[in-house]
């Protein structure tokens, strides 16, 4: 029974490839995070404002796709734990907190949390992004990635026209434009685009939603 029921788990793991696109872009000076805005279950759009983009520290953020209350519960975790190891070591990597996600998603296979990630943000040698799948798989990206059922679209975008060291403004341009030609062929995915950057300087910052909608219209 125990093997079936696993089995079952892990045949359903393909489902959180399903309801949105989510990204991320390294440049010059930092890394631009973007997600679209809906949430679906099913056929049914049940929010045009989701928050798929979320802080876990002040140099690194986080993109979520697939089940948004396990998605929560892990947020919630990775913050508890990485505001103990600061109190440790007053140093928190991107490496370091994206493996202990990994870690985390590894312990719990037998019954996976439904989610991909994308985290990324400034470590010493610059900016970096990783993406995770539900068992805890961890593979680190020095240009871009991106995840959920548009990503294949999203994909498309980015290696057309992605170029070393882009400056914040052609990065956040690409994102949005990456995020708005999946939503476009993917229907469980648009609503908005939630844009954020995360430099050394400036640490992480929420791009407007006024100069999104700027973009999207240039």
């Amino acid at each position: 029974m125990q093997q079936k029921q696993s089995t079952r788990e892990m045949e359903n793991v393909d489902e959180i490839e399903s309801g949105t696109t989510t990204l991320g872009i390294v440049f010059e000076n930092g890394v631009v995070l973007a997600a679209d805005n809906r949430a679906t279950m099913g056929n049914l759009k049940v929010s045009k404002s989701a928050q798929k983009v979320f802080k876990i520290e002040d140099n690194i953020g986080i993109t979520i796709a697939g089940s948004v209350g396990d998605a929560q519960r892990l947020i919630r975790l990775v913050r508890a734990e990485l505001k103990l190891y600061k109190l440790e070591t007053k140093e928190i990597s991107v490496k370091g907190a994206s493996t202990l996600l990994s870690n985390i998603l590894q312990g719990s296979k037998m019954m996976p949390f439904m989610n991909q990630f994308v985290i990324g943000g400034i470590d010493k040698d610059g900016g970096v992004v990783y993406d995770l799948d539900p068992l805890g798989g961890l593979m680190d990206h020095e240009e871009y990635t991106a995840t959920g059922s548009g990503s294949l679209t999203a994909f498309g975008v980015l290696e057309d026209s992605y170029e070393e060291e882009m400056n914040k403004e052609e990065a956040i341009k690409l994102a949005v434009r990456a995020v708005q030609a999946a939503s476009e062929r993917d229907i469980a995915s648009g609503d908005g685009i939630d844009v954020v950057t995360i430099t050394e300087e400036e640490s992480f910052q929420e791009v407007d939603k006024e100069d999104v909608e700027e973009y999207l219209e240039n």
